[in-house]
């Protein structure tokens, strides 16, 4: 014979689930702020029928402060912002943004054609075209018997 325990408070336990649920979720909330504090900026990679297409988002920066390089199977992007000069006249009330850089590589592979990829920054998001290798098809060929 098997013992069997019943909680006669459902109402108790959901609740503690839920807070040990939202307790639990706090570290992640966390370490996904340190990550924007650190430099990370958001991607969107899409595969389309030629390409893919890279998309950056990074508001506020301008062309000049990115770099995209390629060395041997690794794609980087990476930005930086100089700092405005501050005006000792003015005084600071309240500064709730500030731009950080960032750098984001990605591994390639041989569908990827390196020497076709371009890049273009509009109103924030920083988009690259990442064609693919156009493959070689054989054409059929009949083969006679001896």
């Amino acid at each position: 014979m098997t013992h069997v325990k019943f909680s006669h408070r459902p109402f108790e336990k959901s609740f503690n689930n839920l807070m040990d649920d939202l307790f639990s979720e706090l570290p992640v909330l966390y370490k996904n702020g340190i990550n924007q504090l650190n430099g990370f900026a958001p991607v969107n990679i899409k595969e389309k029928e030629k390409g893919y297409q890279v998309e950056v988002v990074a508001p506020g920066f301008e062309k000049n402060d990115f770099k995209v390089n390629i060395e041997q199977d690794t794609l980087t992007i990476s930005a930086e912002k100089k700092e405005e000069a501050k005006n000792e006249n003015e005084k600071q009330i309240r500064k709730e943004y500030s731009y950080r850089s960032f750098k984001r590589s990605f591994t390639i592979d041989e569908k990827i054609d390196a020497s076709g990829i371009e890049a273009k920054y509009v109103n924030g998001v920083l988009t690259l075209n990442l064609p693919k290798k156009e493959q070689v098809k054989t054409s059929a060929q009949e083969i006679t018997i001896q």
